[in-house]
């Protein structure tokens, strides 16, 4: 099955989304970005340079709506927390 820009629209539209209005971004998963400096006389065949970003043979494409992502912080409960492990509950006898 090819996907096609079609495709790409319908399920645009299935999840609500206005192109024209929404901070839509693209960004690619699946990556990584050598964090080791290497020294003068690194083996080139198996390790990468410092800062080089290399893409998976699995690597995604991410669409997201930054218009609609939920930046609120957690809100405290309306009630109190007892969380219920530490009742005083006697331990029931296992069969």
């Amino acid at each position: 099955m090819h996907f096609t820009q079609e495709d790409l629209w319908q399920q645009i539209h299935t999840l609500g989304w206005d192109v024209r209005k929404d901070n839509i971004v693209i960004e690619i998963g699946g990556t990584v970005v050598s964090g080791i400096h290497q020294g003068e006389d690194y083996n080139k065949k198996w390790a990468t340079p410092y800062g080089v970003r290399k893409y998976n043979k699995d690597a995604f494409i991410v669409l997201k709506n930054l218009s609609r992502n939920d930046d609120t912080k957690s809100q405290p409960m309306d009630r109190e927390h007892v969380p219920h492990h530490l009742k005083d509950d006697e331990p029931k006898p296992t069969v």
